[in-house]
């Protein structure tokens, strides 16, 4: 959703989704990460009802847990990603929530909770511990339809939360605070009050919710339009670690992050 080339075409006209298609992987260990987002054409895509490969990666699910089979090369340096993803989660839920008045976009927490393994040969790492899968859907551009939102999960004693904030261009914010177990059943959360955080280097604002305040621990991405961070904050008295982003979709469709984004996401035939 974030692809320049696709931007470009549907400028000019018309354009395919399947012919803008890409895996993004982003590793951030404590030294030299890597990230890849190299987009294909339709001739590297591969779809059937259980497995999606793109290009020389694919995933695939088993009936019980999502497998992404990664061979990728990084940008703006090309440095060699390869590797697994194991993702088994302890339920799979069926809701979707609208973030727009008029239904065009919905959000999905497919897993909120789940155990994740990870092993690399390129980079050499492994890590296993608590991840999250979710999806979003809609039927126009997300620039169209949104200014900004700011959103964050974090794993609990006893299952998942997240605060999910959108700021449409047209119609009022939508607030999700959402609290999950791990049989996937949702239960609606009092959002606490909002609470700000340090903008990034690029100034990109970045807020979240929080009971008592809210902590900064660390910048993950930092990127002209978009941030991901892990914060620290409480929630009903329970102090959490949150994967949090920030995005803001004025910034996208700006020109000057338009003619930047290609260093950031090459485009390959196959």
């Amino acid at each position: 959703m974030f692809s320049p080339y696709y931007a470009w075409r549907r400028r000019l006209g018309s354009a395919a989704p399947q012919e803008h298609v890409a895996l993004n992987v982003a590793l951030y260990p404590p030294r030299g990460g890597r990230w890849t987002m190299t987009e294909r054409g339709a001739a590297a895509l591969a779809r059937s009802h259980d497995c999606l490969a793109i290009g020389p990666s694919r995933l695939g699910w088993d009936g019980r847990r999502l497998v992404a089979e990664i061979d990728e090369r990084g940008a703006p340096w090309p440095h060699r990603v390869r590797g697994r993803i194991t993702v088994e989660p302890s339920a799979v839920t069926r809701h979707a929530y609208a973030l727009d008045d008029h239904g065009h976009h919905h959000w999905w927490p497919l897993a909120p909770h789940a155990r994740v393994s990870v092993r690399f040969a390129a980079p050499a790492l492994a890590w296993e511990g608590t991840g999250y899968c979710d999806a979003n859907q809609g039927s126009e551009p997300l620039e169209n339809a949104f200014v900004s939102w700011q959103w964050s999960r974090a794993a609990r004693r006893s299952g998942a939360a997240v605060l999910y904030d959108a700021i449409p261009r047209h119609g009022a914010p939508r607030t999700l605070a959402l609290g999950f177990d791990e049989s996937g059943d949702a239960s609606p959360l009092p959002p606490p009050a909002t609470a700000a955080l340090p903008p990034t280097r690029w100034r990109l604002a970045r807020t979240t919710r929080a009971s008592g305040g809210a902590t900064l621990l660390r910048t993950l991405e930092d990127g002209p339009f978009y941030a991901r961070s892990l914060v620290g904050s409480t929630l009903e008295g329970e102090r959490l670690t949150w994967v949090h982003e920030s995005l803001s979709l004025d910034r996208f469709r700006s020109p000057w992050v338009q003619w930047m984004l290609p260093f950031r996401m090459p485009r390959r035939a196959r």
